[in-house]
Parts: C-alpha cells; structure tokens; sequence
C-alpha cells in the first residue's frame, strides 16, 4: 500500500496521531483541511463520507478521524450532542455546558471515535471508545496536544484527572480500559503490510 494521509484541519490530531504512528515505525503524511459533515448523527456514516470526499480531493489512500460525545443524562436529550458535537457548539463553549449540566447529578459521558481508511475501492473503519465523567469546572492546561476544548472537563474512568491536566505519559497509560481507533488501525495496518 502506498504511503497513508491524514486530512483533518485539527492539528492536535494530527500530531496525536502521528505519535503514535511513529511509535510503531510508520510514517504518515499530513493534509490540512476541514471536510464537509453531513447533516446526520451517526459518526460511521459521517466518517466514511469525509473519507470519500479526502480521496477525491487528493487521489491517493487517506484516513480521517472523527469523534463523537455523549452525555448520558443530558437535560432532556440523553446522548446529546453525539455526532453533532462540533456543529452543535458544545465543544466551543465549554462554559454554557457546564452551566447546562450544574444539577446534573449522573455525569457519564463518552468520546466514541471512528477511523476510516479509503483507497478509492475499499472503506475500512475502526472504532475507539473512552468512558468517564464531566467535571465540575474548566480544568487543565493548553497545549498542542488538545484535541477538543472538552478535554478540559473530561475524566476518564478510574482517574481524577481531565485529559487537559495530564501529562502525555498519563493519557497514553490511563487505567479507563479504552480502545483507541488509532491503536485498531495501526495492528490492522502492521499486519496487512506484513502479509
């Protein structure tokens, strides 16, 4: 296969990614662009249309990635914003979430993640998942590295801390049990050039 391109206009994404490609001694090309979403919630379907559309643009084998965030007792509308997280706000104004949510007592939440690869013949999709809670408070630092301001009012499972406080050794070994989509597609990967 030839080399791989991520097209995403999030540059904290890019670099996450790329970290851990080049962990497992995989280079990958980066393309700068925001894709267009279409109007629906489901985040397979969205990826795989940005995907589609990240191939025709460049012609040549590209991924993309894309998140949802669920919050399981959002006033009513549970699992809001799902998909729609960026369109819906929510990830630009942290402040009214948290305002939103003040007498929410149940604080789970979720980031589910899709990563679509497409050759111009196949779509082949993986899928991540990171359970926790939503804080109180806006907490934490920035940096390069954040990929979503809900980073600063995020915290995993079995941690105290929101993704934007920790260091990157403690969100690469946080004990929440997650499954990254990039780490599925990089053992897909690995194995199918290795065939």
């Amino acid at each position: 296969m030839e080399s791989l391109t991520y097209v995403t206009g999030n540059y904290g994404k890019y670099i996450e990614v790329k970290e851990a490609f080049e962990s497992e001694g995989i280079t990958i090309d980066y393309y700068k662009c925001d894709l267009d979403e279409p109007d629906v919630n489901d985040i397979e379907i969205i990826s795989k249309e940005k995907a589609k559309q990240a191939y025709e643009l460049l012609g040549k084998p590209v991924f993309v990635a894309d998140s949802g965030f669920y919050i399981e007792n959002y006033p009513d509308n549970p699992g809001y914003p799902g998909a729609f997280v960026k369109r819906s706000g929510v990830a630009s104004n942290i402040t009214e979430l948290l305002e939103i949510m003040k007498d929410v007592d149940n604080r789970s939440c979720h980031f589910l993640d899709c990563l679509t690869l497409y050759d111009g013949l196949e779509y082949h999709q993986f899928f991540g998942v990171s359970k926790g809670t939503l804080s109180y408070e806006i907490r934490g630092n920035k940096t390069e590295k954040i990929k979503s301001n809900l980073w600063y009012v995020f915290i995993p499972n079995n941690c105290t801390k929101t993704l934007a406080e920790m260091t990157d050794e403690e969100r690469n070994n946080r004990p929440d049990n997650r499954v990254s989509a990039v780490d599925e597609f990089i053992k897909w990967y690995k194995h199918k050039v290795s065939v």
